[in-house]
């Protein structure tokens, strides 16, 4: 059943082509000057190549502070006007990284850029269960699914278009412009959605008691270091792919390809996790995908030490794939499992579970993207590890759920 159309909103088509647009900010931004990072490095007087790869850890860093911020105040002044401030973040981060004139200059317009598209990103989730519920907000939401797949694939690609005819500065204008033109759609043809008598007021208590349930939940805080360590792997993935295929391999203008094979493999794994996991439960699926990532990232961390870290591109192709494809199956059910328990505070825990996540993710990738040494080793040997770790937090939450949880103080809804 869905909620009733306002008179002057868009139909559902428009409705989706601006909300899908709205959350591509946040692939784009990440994904789309991976193939210049090099370029932006050199230019702004980066300390070393591996110091490139924080142009893309800050945008995560922002988006893991932007999803505490955005949430709350959604509910409280409304979804338009969070949305905004988060366009008006956006376009502040984007006209410095335009005009950034040395590294760290860039890497503030980075922060802001993931501060700021957390906004769009985070509040039309709010925005699309406003306005749908049920089985129309499930078809709204496979079709935001699509783009989620399709962005990441093709945005190396267009940055690749760009740098042929143009400086890496230009990927940044471009970038600005796509916000500017998803703002002006957003605000002409989109109305509010949440009522005043449906607003609450800020609450920073609220914020803090739902983070001290988390971590007191050991379910909840359980998927949520799993998750973490998941994403890490991405994070670490997409940090150093450019200086993988691009300089390690040699492969130039061709790494957008490789890098959107791998993205296609997330892709299909969401599309069949969607077919499997109302036959075999998210459980099933978590542990069978989790033991088969453990296998995957140890026989080639084993592979990369025997031909000390430049294993065949082929070798290096035939393991990343399957991998992402476990990752993908990972991903919305490691979340999903972690929300179960705090469906009475849904909102502001999906808040602290995905920021938490992030964080988590930020920190282990990092260590991995910076030891980075011209080899595939250390991102085959992080992958190893973190695929372990995150089954050992699997076996954890497993004997914590048949220990006692303590009784906690129940929130306001």
């Amino acid at each position: 059943m869905s909620s009733p159309k306002p008179e002057s909103g868009p139909h559902i088509g428009e409705f989706i082509a601006i909300m899908a647009l709205m959350t591509s900010l946040v692939a784009l931004s990440i994904d789309l000057m991976l193939p210049a990072l090099a370029d932006i490095g050199t230019d702004l007087g980066s300390p070393h190549a591996n110091a490139n790869q924080l142009v893309v850890t800050m945008v995560f860093a922002g988006l893991a502070i932007g999803q505490l911020v955005y949430g709350p105040l959604s509910d409280s002044t409304g979804r338009k006007p969070a949305i905004y401030l988060g366009y008006a973040v956006f376009g502040l981060g984007s006209l410095l990284t335009i005009l950034a004139v040395n590294f760290p200059m860039m890497l503030a317009g980075r922060l802001l850029q993931g501060l700021g598209a957390a906004g769009p990103r985070g509040v039309s989730i709010a925005l699309i269960r406003d306005r749908f519920a049920g089985r129309e907000m499930a078809r709204v939401m496979s079709f935001m699914m699509v783009v989620f797949i399709v962005v990441p694939i093709i945005a190396p690609a267009l940055g690749q278009a760009i740098l042929l005819v143009a400086a890496w500065r230009t990927i940044f204008v471009f970038l600005l412009g796509i916000g500017v033109v998803s703002l002006i759609w957003f605000g002409i043809r989109q109305p509010e959605t949440l009522a005043p008598q449906r607003r609450a007021p800020l609450s920073v208590r609220r914020m803090s008691r739902a983070l001290h349930e988390v971590i007191r939940n050991p379910t909840v805080l359980g998927y949520t270091l799993m998750a973490g360590t998941v994403a890490a792997m991405l994070q670490a993935y997409l940090a150093s792919a450019q200086q993988i295929f691009q300089i390690q391999y040699a492969l130039g203008s061709l790494f957008p390809l490789f890098f959107a094979i791998n993205a296609l493999a997330i892709g299909l794994a969401s599309f069949v996790n969607g077919r499997l996991v109302m036959r075999y439960g998210m459980h099933l699926l978590v542990k069978m995908a989790l033991f088969a990532l453990c296998g995957l990232t140890i026989l080639f961390a084993g592979t990369t030490l025997v031909t000390n870290g430049q294993p065949e591109l082929w070798m290096l192709m035939a393991y990343l794939i399957p991998c992402f494809f476990c990752m993908g199956i990972l991903f919305g059910n490691m979340n999903a499992l972690a929300m179960e328990p705090l469906g009475h505070i849904a909102g502001v825990g999906a808040a602290v579970v995905s920021s938490l996540s992030t964080f988590v993710a930020i920190a282990l990738s990092a260590v991995i993207g910076q030891s980075y040494n011209g080899t595939t080793t250390p991102l085959a040997v992080g992958f190893a590890i973190l695929s372990l770790m995150a089954l050992g937090l699997m076996h954890w939450n497993e004997g914590m759920q048949h220990a006692p949880t303590p009784d906690s103080e129940p929130m306001e809804p």
